[in-house]
């Protein structure tokens, strides 16, 4: 049994040497030893490339809003573990979470033995959650957040009252495939048969994949730019406004205060859930509720604004797609400015197409790495675009952060993207170092 939450997270962190093992049958096993958790919390089931954290904090800000109690479980945490697991945006204790530990370790112990082999850390985390919000702190709806993929994920083993797809991009292509048609298939995998679909995918072959496994099952599925829509967009200085419209209404001038062109389709997916939750689910969210939700909604580490002066910004743009919609909004929203960017990735990732966008953004180019078992070097990230005088590298992302934020002038903009796990990470720094500028 373990008394410390240090032993606890010593403890699940070491489940990590197990990798990642795709399939449904250790999370099936645990939960039949569990009394079948997930059968006693009604979910929401979020996945897609992009977009399924911002999407998850839309949805679960506009349900707080019209008082309902919401769980959520996201990955990855961005300061503290037990982010992963939340009730009204608030971290689980501690003490709760050497309490889940120590429900789980057993039934983790008995699977080593098994041939089915010992659970994964994701794995293991994925049945606290359903374990906690079942059993140890109920709540009235649970939005969970897919690891990777869809298909074989740890969370696709819950029933939702409905699936929504954010994105499709070329991400994790050793795992999910190298094809959009190949990733939407993994993506599609957390449809259920006559549970609604909602999706912003874009890519018409991804779609199409997205559309024919939602109607095997009968299940009714709303896209974006069809059954629903966001148009009149604009961005405001610090957000985005938006009119929505779906078979059910619309709703004028809706904001939110998370800048970034993109985080509208998410605002319009989380919108379009709580009108299929009230019309299906009898779910009472009114109009405010919608308008308020959204404007509260804040996920940190996305096109997230730091401090006005100097101006520091960070955005997890960890993949081709995130780093080009960073890329946009440089252009558009900060074309008046001088730019610096400061980048540190994954080896994993395509790198390559990643810092050829960052090229043509940036005015100034660093690299850096951190901490982290799959970090790519500095010289690593330098070698894989072209030779210019705009890049440079900087081994101890500290000592140029330091630097830096006191060198801003009111022309210029520091910008710091690349892995959430970088950025979770580094974000503390940077606060660190604006309150003692």
């Amino acid at each position: 049994m373990f008394e410390t939450y240090e032993q606890a997270i010593e403890w699940i962190h070491a489940r990590l040497r197990l990798g990642m093992k795709p399939g449904l049958s250790r999370m099936e096993w645990m939960l039949e030893r569990l009394e079948h958790p997930e059968r006693r919390i009604k979910t929401i089931h979020v996945g897609g490339t992009n977009g399924k954290g911002s999407t998850v904090t839309f949805l679960r800000s506009i349900l707080q809003t019209a008082g309902f109690r919401v769980g959520t479980f996201t990955s990855p945490y961005f300061e503290q573990f037990n982010e992963r697991i939340s009730i009204n945006g608030q971290p689980i204790s501690d003490e709760e979470l050497v309490e889940l530990t120590n429900v789980i370790k057993p039934l983790a112990d008995e699977l080593d033995h098994t041939e089915l082999g010992g659970p994964t850390e994701f794995e293991v985390i994925t049945a606290m959650s359903i374990y906690y919000f079942a059993k140890m702190s109920p709540v009235d709806v649970v939005i969970y957040e897919v690891g990777l993929g869809g298909r074989f994920d740890s969370t696709n083993v819950i029933h939702p009252l409905l699936s929504i797809i954010t994105s499709i991009g070329l991400d994790h292509t050793a795992i999910l495939g190298d094809t959009y048609e190949q990733i939407a298939f993994e993506k599609a995998g957390i449809i259920k048969n006559g549970v609604s679909v909602i999706t912003g995918v874009k890519q018409p072959e991804a779609l199409d994949i997205i559309k024919r496994k939602a109607m095997e099952g009968k299940s009714p599925i709303y896209h974006l730019g069809n059954e629903f829509t966001a148009g009149s967009r604009e961005s405001l200085e610090r957000g985005e406004k938006f009119t929505f419209s779906s078979m059910f209404g619309q709703i004028h001038d809706l904001k939110t205060t998370m800048i970034g062109s993109y985080q509208v389709d998410n605002a319009a997916c989380a919108v379009m859930a709580s009108q299929v939750l009230v019309s299906y689910y009898s779910f009472m969210i009114e109009e405010e509720h919608i308008r308020d939700g959204l404007i509260e909604a804040y996920w940190p580490g996305r096109l997230e604004v730091l401090s006005e002066d100097p101006l520091v910004l960070i955005d997890g743009a960890h993949n081709e797609e995130g780093i080009n919609a960073l890329a946009i909004e440089i252009k558009s929203r900060f074309a008046d400015k001088k730019n610096s960017i400061l980048f540190a990735a994954l080896k994993d990732k395509k790198l390559d197409k990643m810092i050829a966008s960052l090229e043509e953004a940036a005015d100034q180019l660093t690299f850096t790495t951190f901490d982290f078992p799959r970090a790519a070097s500095a010289e690593d990230l330098m070698e894989v675009g072209r030779n210019d005088g705009n890049k440079r590298i900087a081994n101890d992302y500290k000592d140029f952060l330091s630097m830096k934020i006191n060198e801003l002038t009111k022309d210029e903009i520091l910008i710091v993207t690349g892995s959430l796990y970088f950025l979770s990470e580094v974000r503390p720094f940077i606060m660190r170092v604006l309150k003692n500028k």
